[in-house]
C-alpha cells in the first residue's frame, strides 16, 4: 500500500510539469482561470468555451474524484482510458493540461495505435509491465520503444502514433499527463477503416 501510494505521488509529481514538454500546448491564459460553462448568458468565449464568471467558481470546478476504481476492460482491445480533461474537470479550460487513467487487462491488453494532434503526452506505469512505443515521421518511420514497469516513465511526442501494450499476466494501470485541456485522439484502425462514409476500397487497397 505504502509503495503504491509512493508511485502516486511520484506520478503527479510528473505529470504537473507536463505541460513544460511542448512548445505546441495550448496558449497560455490571460487570466487566473476560466471555468467552463455550457449556460452562455452570463459568460465569455475563450479556448473553445464559454468562462464562468471568477467570482461565482468555487472548488467544485477544479475536482475530479474517482481514480482509485479499477475500470473494466472486457472490450476487443482489452484496454480502457478514462480521460480526466475539461469535460470532467470545468476548471482546466485554458490551462493546457488534462489527464489520463488507462487500465488494460492481463496479457494482451492494448490501447491500440493512436495519436493526439494537439498534445505531447507523459506516461507512467503504476502496476504491471507495458510496451510502449512510437513512430517518428515520414519518410524515416523508425520505431521506438521500450518496456515499462512500475515507477517508469515515457514520453509521446506530439502527434506521433504511439501505442501500449500490457505483456505481463496481470493487470496494468497507467496515468498519463497531456499537454492540452482537449488533446483530440484519432485511433489509426478506427479512422481508416471505419470512416463514415468508408473510404473507397481501391484507395485503401493501393495504400496498405
Amino acid at each position: 500500500m505504502i509503495k503504491r501510494l509512493q508511485l502516486f505521488v511520484a506520478a503527479f509529481a510528473i505529470l504537473a510539469f507536463s505541460p513544460l514538454l511542448a512548445s505546441t500546448s495550448d496558449p497560455s491564459p490571460l487570466q487566473d482561470f476560466c471555468v467552463a460553462i455550457n449556460d452562455t448568458k452570463n459568460g465569455s468565449f475563450v479556448n473553445g468555451k464559454f468562462c464562468k464568471d471568477p467570482k461565482l467558481s468555487n472548488a467544485e470546478d477544479f475536482f475530479y474524484s474517482g481514480l482509485n476504481i479499477p475500470r473494466n476492460t472486457s472490450n476487443s482491445v482489452g484496454s480502457i482510458v478514462t480521460p480526466v480533461n475539461v469535460a470532467q474537470i470545468l476548471g482546466l479550460n485554458t490551462l493546457g493540461i488534462s489527464l489520463v487513467q488507462i487500465d488494460y487487462a492481463p496479457y494482451g491488453g492494448l490501447n491500440p495505435p493512436h495519436t493526439h494532434p494537439r498534445a505531447t503526452k507523459i506516461l507512467v506505469v503504476l502496476e504491471g509491465t507495458l510496451y510502449v512505443g512510437f513512430v517518428t515521421s515520414n519518410t524515416d518511420n523508425r520505431l521506438i520503444t521500450k518496456v515499462l514497469n512500475p515507477g517508469d516513465v515515457f514520453v509521446f511526442p506530439v502527434g506521433l502514433i504511439h501505442f501500449q501494450f500490457n505483456i505481463g499476466n496481470t493487470k496494468a494501470v497507467a496515468f498519463a499527463g497531456l499537454s492540452s485541456q482537449n488533446t483530440g485522439v484519432i485511433t489509426i484502425a478506427n479512422a481508416v477503416f471505419g470512416s463514415n462514409p468508408p473510404i473507397n476500397p481501391d484507395v485503401l487497397t493501393k495504400a496498405f
